[in-house]
């Protein structure tokens, strides 16, 4: 059966060095979580830790009620995919699934039973009788996630499972990941530091950095009211502008965004004595914007022009120097050559606006 997984004031430490400080979040029974970050933020670290590989210098950790600081690895009843799929080469595809129920003693029948169901699940029974160096990546790491669930664990751990496969595979992987979890149901705790694959699989995503936790989410949550600019920047494609948040003529909040360009942002009137004085940074997403031939906005010319099918990516030089990106759909969109002048614009309700730090989402509880 599936697990919640509290962590209450987690601390890992490598001698005099902090590595997690004080983390504290809380997994659902059956939520696909994932652990994103750049490499070094200690999402690895964390889910060795659940694992009962890393030892725990403060805090704790739980399944449901029961604390698992000092549970050892082998009773934890836990199912792991790794990187590099982990699987013996001696042994056949079904041998691989069966080892860890006959290292359990599960009776020959309920084991060729259980063995049979996975294989089907994972739609790799074809293939039961062959040995791994016959097998594709993505063979190999269905392999590896049968192995890993046909026991029957209260969490399933995943460590960058897809790295080592090229792109169409690990979308094609991802969606295999995702729809197995949905039809089993284990608590499943994922690696990654692929933004995209994190956003594809997860019911809610942590993303971290340095060790602490910046924002914990569902994917649409953090990729439209990201809490900070790390989130903005390193989820998805962001553009980063200064701006200055000023009071309008009738109290509300305006923005006002190089020398030609303003735009009213609702319910952001409380901030205008703080955060308007040291001025603001404003994240816009590429398909974010609007581009126009002419009116008010931000002038610009365009200095790259990417066809890549479905999109056609863009990049407008403004008039300050900064350079911008901008998406919009191939099939509507008209053919914008390179050196033509342009006016964009920002679509309304969907710009983040921060402190002048980054650290703080100005307008994050509001709706969009």
């Amino acid at each position: 059966m599936s697990v919640a997984i509290s962590f209450k004031g987690i601390v890992k430490k490598y001698g005099d060095t902090t590595v997690i400080p004080e983390l504290s979040l809380d997994i659902q029974k059956g939520e696909f979580f994932t652990l994103l970050g750049p490499s070094g933020c200690g999402k690895t670290t964390l889910l060795r830790m659940v694992a009962g590989f890393n030892s725990i210098e403060g805090g704790d950790l739980g399944f449901n009620d029961k604390v698992m600081n000092n549970v050892p690895p082998g009773k934890r009843n836990i199912g792991m995919v790794f990187q590099n799929y982990a699987i013996f080469p001696h042994l056949s595809v079904s041998e691989n699934v069966a080892f860890g129920l006959q290292n359990r003693k599960v009776a020959k029948g309920e084991l060729q039973r259980r063995v049979e169901g996975i294989l089907n699940t994972v739609q790799i029974e074809v293939y039961k009788d062959r040995m791994p160096k016959n097998l594709s990546g993505g063979q190999q790491q269905r392999v590896a996630l049968a192995r890993a669930i046909v026991i029957n664990p209260d969490v399933l751990l995943m460590d960058e499972p897809l790295s080592n496969l090229d792109a169409q595979l690990r979308v094609d992987m991802r969606n295999a990941i995702k729809r197995i979890q949905r039809e089993v149901g284990i608590t499943t705790v994922y690696v990654t530091h692929d933004q995209e694959e994190a956003m594809a699989v997860s019911d809610r995503i942590a993303v971290m950095k340095s060790g602490i936790i910046q924002q914990v989410g569902t994917p649409r949550d953090i990729y439209q009211r990201p809490a900070n600019l790390f989130v903005a920047t390193f989820i998805g494609r962001t553009n980063v502008i200064e701006a200055k948040l000023e009071s309008g003529a009738e109290g509300e909040a305006v923005l006002r965004i190089g020398s030609s360009y303003s735009l009213v942002v609702p319910g952001l009137q409380a901030e205008l004595k703080s955060a308007g004085a040291a001025g603001v940074k404003l994240s816009v997403r590429p398909e974010e914007f609007v581009l126009a031939e002419e009116g008010a906005g931000l002038a610009g010319t365009v200095v790259n022009n990417v066809f890549l099918g479905l999109s056609t990516h863009l990049v407008v030089a403004l008039e300050n120097g900064q350079e911008v990106e901008i998406i919009q759909q191939s099939a509507t969109a008209e053919v914008v050559d390179i050196g033509r002048k342009v006016t964009l614009t920002i679509l309304p309700g969907t710009v983040n606006v921060y402190d002048a730090s980054g650290e703080r989402n100005l307008n994050r509880r509001l709706a969009l």
